[in-house]
């Protein structure tokens, strides 16, 4: 299976989650919030950094519910400008 080549504005967005979830963490470590979230620490890692800039809905939903943020809030800030 090809995956479609991401769009520069996917790309984009994918870096502002990961900065915003790295943010939101404060001072927890990664490995505790992915742990929480049910999902491998390698994971956390490369969605923070922007490697996977999309990652799946119940990944973004279960680190949203571990950090505390509201999914609509977050998707609202991820939104593109027009």
């Amino acid at each position: 299976m090809v995956r479609t080549p991401l769009t520069e504005e996917e790309r984009l967005r994918g870096f502002a989650l990961g900065r915003t979830l790295q943010r939101a963490r404060q001072n927890r470590s990664a490995a505790e919030v992915a742990q929480e979230a049910g999902i491998s620490l390698d994971t956390l890692r490369k969605i923070e950094q922007g490697v996977i800039a999309t990652p799946a809905f119940f990944t973004v939903a279960a680190l949203a519910r571990v950090l505390g943020l509201d999914l609509n809030a977050l998707a609202a800030q991820l939104e593109p400008v027009p």
